[in-house]
């Protein structure tokens, strides 16, 4: 579906990141992995997708906190795959802590990670889009894009953000057959799901085992979490035709939380 196509999923060393990575992989597309962890086991997740849907699958060590890494790797990309058709914002952090307490450094570090990191590459990554008369741009919020829950402001704050700068740039780029959409999917069993049990348990006064249920996944109709794997066909779903007329949209994925 994509062959030809290249893409960059920041993030995507694993969790949502490298599902996401990997769906667009066995649609023949290029991928450019980022993300900090185990350089072994990064290089096995990269080989893997090469090796398994003959593409090329490149890594870059960027930090999302530093514009100039990101400049950076738009550039390696370009490099790399001739043309960068595809992003996918997906790095984030998180930190829960009553206002009171929130650390000034983990409100600047999830601003810079969560929202900042999307701006610096969407504006690497346009002019090429551009000229080409193509493009999508992805940038996965959450559900806290479209709500909020206690302890979260940072986090909440920044995946707002995001959705705003999506309407923005669709609006911008609409005439240039690009699209600009947000994914806000609800909780999501990744690594940093997991430790958000713990925090949330002593934020909440809570046993861990009580926090999925009674405050994750109060507010959804369907007490499951999102699976991976159907975040990342949504994406891939959003960067074919049958998606090219949605644009400048928050899609909420969330089994109905957010209707509340």
């Amino acid at each position: 579906m994509f062959r030809g196509k290249s893409t960059i999923v920041t993030g995507s060393s694993s969790g949502i990141g490298l599902g996401i990575a990997t769906a667009f992989a066995a649609q023949g597309a290029n991928v450019l992995l980022n993300g900090f962890g185990d350089a072994g086991q990064i290089e096995q997740a990269r080989s893997g997708l090469e090796r398994e849907y003959d593409v090329r699958v490149r890594y870059s060590p960027a930090d999302m906190s530093k514009p100039g890494d990101i400049r950076a790797m738009a550039e390696y990309a370009g490099r790399e795959f001739g043309k960068v058709d595809i992003i996918v914002n997906n790095a984030g952090i998180q930190h829960v802590a009553p206002i009171e307490g929130f650390p000034d450094e983990k409100w600047a570090a999830i601003q810079a990670i969560n929202l900042s990191s999307a701006f610096h590459l969407i504006k690497a990554a346009v002019p090429g889009m551009k000229a080409r008369g193509w493009g999508r741009i992805i940038n996965i919020a959450s559900a806290h894009g479209l709500t909020a829950s206690p302890f979260k402001s940072a986090y909440v704050a920044a995946k707002h953000g995001m959705i705003g700068l999506s309407k923005t740039v669709a609006l911008e780029v609409a005439e240039h057959g690009i699209t600009c959409n947000t994914i806000c999917p609800g909780y999501v069993k990744t690594p940093l799901v997991e430790k958000q049990i713990a925090d949330q348990a002593k934020a909440h006064g809570i046993p861990p085992e009580n926090v999925v249920r009674e405050v994750m996944l109060v507010h959804q109709a369907r007490k499951e979490f999102v699976r991976v794997e159907e975040l990342a066909a949504l994406a891939v779903f959003l960067c074919t035709e049958g998606g090219a007329s949605i644009t400048a949209t928050a899609i909420a994925m969330d089994n109905g939380w957010t209707q509340h």
